[in-house]
């Protein structure tokens, strides 16, 4: 069975902007993380409604 990959990514923010996100996923039972990730999520399905799916192929030739 394959393994799943997880890729980190750093960021940084102003800590005005981390206390704020922190406080909105406490709020929405996430952690800090998980805001993040589903916030990204939300972004690719918006981008994805307006202009099409993104392909495998649209991945590599944007590399």
């Amino acid at each position: 069975m394959p393994t799943k990959r997880v890729k980190n990514i750093g960021l940084r923010v102003v800590p005005e902007v981390h206390d704020k996100m922190a406080y909105i996923a406490a709020y929405e039972g996430r952690t800090l993380n998980g805001q993040v990730y589903y916030l990204m999520q939300v972004c690719i399905r918006e981008f994805e409604k307006v202009h099409g799916p993104i392909t495998q192929e649209d991945m590599e030739a944007g590399k």
